[in-house]
């Protein structure tokens, strides 16, 4: 196999709905909340994936992501963060993250946040999906947006 180098400007790229690859449960209110873009994916030469990902929860919403990683997940967070169910932030841009691979973990975003992605392999398995109130803004019951 030779090497070849692959060169990308990433505006140049569309950004691809989640709800082309989560489905319905990607949405609220019928607006999308998650965004990507592929820049490399050379799974079929036993690769990985490096994507661009944008979160953009509804304002007084939450974003709950619980995923098992497949493969060694890379996350350096752009811009905006991660945060605790109340919308206190965690994580903030520049702060970098691995999940080893077969490690369970989650995210909570509250505010537009991008991220880019590097999975040494497979992307992540993803258990559950969730848009709700953020605590301390209204009722949880019967809020929750699940995946199945």
């Amino acid at each position: 196999m030779a090497l070849v180098p692959v060169f990308v400007t990433a505006d140049d790229l569309p950004w691809i709905p989640g709800s082309d690859f989560l489905g319905e449960v990607s949405l609220s209110d019928g607006r999308e909340t998650v965004y990507m873009k592929t820049l490399s994916d050379r799974r079929e030469h036993g690769e990985g994936v490096a994507r661009i990902i944008r979160f953009c929860p509804p304002p007084g919403l939450l974003i709950t992501v619980l995923a098992i990683a497949r493969s060694d997940e890379h996350i350096l967070i752009l811009t905006g963060g991660h945060c605790d169910k109340t919308g206190r932030p965690r994580q903030a841009p520049g702060d970098y993250m691995l999940h080893p691979r077969g490690h369970r973990h989650g995210a909570m975003l509250a505010q537009e946040t991008t991220a880019f992605v590097v999975y040494t392999g497979e992307p992540d398995e993803l258990l559950d999906f969730r848009i709700a109130p953020l605590r301390g803004q209204g009722s949880d019951a019967g809020a929750d947006r699940m995946s199945e």
